[in-house]
């Protein structure tokens, strides 16, 4: 039922979008709730069927971020879901039913069972596609992290492209006291623990990296999300001066999307209006443009003189 109604929703928005209906951001933020509202049927449900057997885990919970696209409310018909797990509660508890589990090992296992329901092939294809590739450690970490090992990962280990990660995570499905827990520690660890002393040349440094080796442009042509001056351009600039500020002016870390961040960033006057404006503007064709051509299977690769004044 839950495949059903995300497929029909996901229909509907592509028709609007296709037809100029509706405005492209308003699609993204519109897939981005579907989704997030998918996620949050199946956690209950992969739950309640979890504790029928293993129990509950004493003062233990579990939450689930939203990073990316997902995080950042920005959602296109083939975007992956980038998920990082999280729980509370003492780690060495054991869970309370008839075949218990210890707590790290009864989240880590109730975790894959949350991706797999998203993620699992059918007739129809599978959910969603999952990415848990940025969770602490990446592929060589657990699965689940507890909330405080989190921060602390954060807070000592963390490379700066992690930090800007965060920047775009949300929680997506948790109790809404986890949730509060979680948007202190985000906090904390962006105005506390960024490397502000290289953050600059750490950014631009990621950024020339990623531009060399995921731009797949010829000569004639701009790539949407990766060429100088495209999508990851302008967020990348938004990270930068969010992070930057970040320990002074708290307020800049409010929103997740990139959009609203600039505007957080202008009306602070810490970034100038008519720069702002100017990014935005770009920031929303090309989103748009990236959009309709995912909806079609295209790429985002487009002639280097379509967006040319």
């Amino acid at each position: 039922r839950v495949r059903r109604r995300v497929g029909e929703k996901r229909f509907a928005l592509g028709v609007q979008l296709l037809t100029g209906s509706r405005d492209p951001m308003e699609v993204a933020e519109a897939l981005s709730r579907v989704a997030e509202a998918a996620l949050s049927v199946l956690v209950d449900a992969t739950l309640a069927e979890f504790e029928r057997v293993h129990g509950k885990v004493p003062g233990g919970e579990l939450l689930v971020l939203g990073l990316g696209r997902l995080g950042g409310g920005a959602l296109t018909h083939a975007s992956d879901l980038d998920l990082v797990f999280l729980f509370t509660g003492d780690h060495a508890a054991e869970s309370d039913g008839a075949r218990p589990l210890g707590a790290t090992l009864y989240f880590n296992r109730l975790g894959q069972r949350v991706v797999a329901a998203l993620s699992v092939p059918t007739a129809e294809g599978a959910l969603y596609e999952v990415d848990v590739r940025l969770r602490p450690s990446g592929k060589g970490g657990m699965l689940i992290t507890r909330i405080e090992a989190f921060e602390e990962y954060q807070r000592q280990e963390a490379w700066t492209w992690e930090h800007q990660a965060l920047l775009h995570a949300r929680a997506v499905a948790g109790s809404t006291p986890l949730r509060a827990e979680f948007e202190a520690v985000r906090s904390r660890v962006l105005t506390e623990a960024v490397r502000r002393d290289s953050l600059r040349e750490e950014v631009r440094s990621m950024r020339e990296r990623m531009r060399r080796e995921l731009s797949k442009a010829r000569e004639g042509e701009f790539d949407l999300k990766q060429g100088a001056g495209g999508i990851a351009d302008i967020e990348f600039l938004a990270q930068y001066w969010t992070l930057r500020e970040a320990a002074k002016q708290p307020i800049v870390l409010m929103f997740s999307d990139t959009i609203r961040q600039l505007e957080t960033l202008a009306s602070g006057d810490l970034v100038p209006q008519h720069t702002v404006d100017q990014l935005t503007s770009a920031y929303r064709a090309y989103r748009a443009r990236s959009h309709h051509r995912s909806l079609r299977e295209e790429g985002t690769v487009i002639a280097d003189s379509e967006f040319v004044a």
